[in-house]
């Protein structure tokens, strides 16, 4: 069960193929109230991700929505809660949308310190 003011991440990822119509999602992202931040798109590795991608936060009560956004455009996401788990969060907690990417999990907080929570809603990798 999702809790409704919990805090949950989306990593958009493309590559240049798909750039128009990631472009597009984070547009609309930035028009719907349930986004509480957008991050800008990198055009590589960043943080565990080692493919372009942008970031989107959001509560919990807008992961249905947020799913069925992105699910339409037919890119690849990784939609995570943001607990004090990064290890977790990426991986055994993640929903994978399309075709999973390989995470570089080295990278990771580990498990009691994850520094995502503070800059949640504030900026992105």
């Amino acid at each position: 069960m999702i809790e409704p003011n919990a805090p949950y991440h989306a990593h958009i990822y493309f590559d240049d193929a798909e750039r128009a119509a990631a472009t597009e999602l984070r547009e609309g992202f930035g028009r719907d109230a349930e986004i509480l931040f957008v991050g800008d798109m990198t055009d590589g590795a960043a943080g565990p991700h080692p493919i372009a991608q942008y970031e989107v936060h959001f509560l919990g009560a807008a992961v249905p929505a947020i799913v069925a956004m992105i699910e339409a455009t037919g890119l690849r996401a990784l939609v995570h809660p943001l607990t004090d788990n990064d290890l977790a969060d990426h991986t055994t907690r993640a929903h994978w949308i399309g075709e999973p990417v390989e995470l570089d999990v080295t990278v990771l907080d580990p498990p009691g310190v994850n520094q995502g929570i503070p800059r949640f809603g504030v900026s992105d990798y």
